[in-house]
């Protein structure tokens, strides 16, 4: 074999090193989830999914005594109800987007070990002109000593 050939097929070979790599790298890094509707069309007792919907309003049930949390997530089409036992993120209520890791239970409810909420990307400003409560509740906050002038 000469040098050049010797020189073209390590190149090769590192390119197709190169280009699973890349190839391995995004189908591993991209985070799926399904919806209630794909998950009761088919749902695998004990098999890991990640599930994402709306909770549900008036669904959600907490118990801080025991640190047990129960809801439903939505797609509009069908609803699942989901048990997790700790607390949720601070963006998570009803009417709003969640993103639950778990799994499908025997018992017809998904065990969520992760809540992740999502946020609007929107950022919205306080309303209020200087004379409102609201606005005098969000300078407090704001200012070190705890009074509003």
């Amino acid at each position: 074999m000469t040098p050049s050939a010797k020189f073209l097929a390590g190149g090769l070979a590192i390119f197709a090193a190169l280009v699973y790599m890349i190839y391995a790298g995004l189908t591993q890094s991209a985070v799926y989830f399904i919806t209630p509707s794909e998950l009761q069309a088919a749902p695998v007792t004990g098999k890991d999914y990640r599930l994402g919907g709306m909770v549900l309003p008036g669904s959600v049930k907490w118990n801080p005594a025991t640190l047990d949390l129960a809801f439903a997530l939505s797609d509009g089409k069908a609803s699942v109800p989901v048990r997790h036992r700790g607390t949720a993120p601070d963006l998570f209520g009803e009417g709003r987007g969640a993103v639950v890791e778990g799994s499908w239970t025997g018992d017809g409810y998904f065990k969520a070990s992760q809540i992740m909420a999502k946020h609007s990307e929107d950022y919205k400003a306080p309303h209020g002109t200087p004379g409102d409560a609201s606005y005098r509740d969000l300078l407090r906050t704001l200012k070190k000593d705890g009074t509003a002038r």
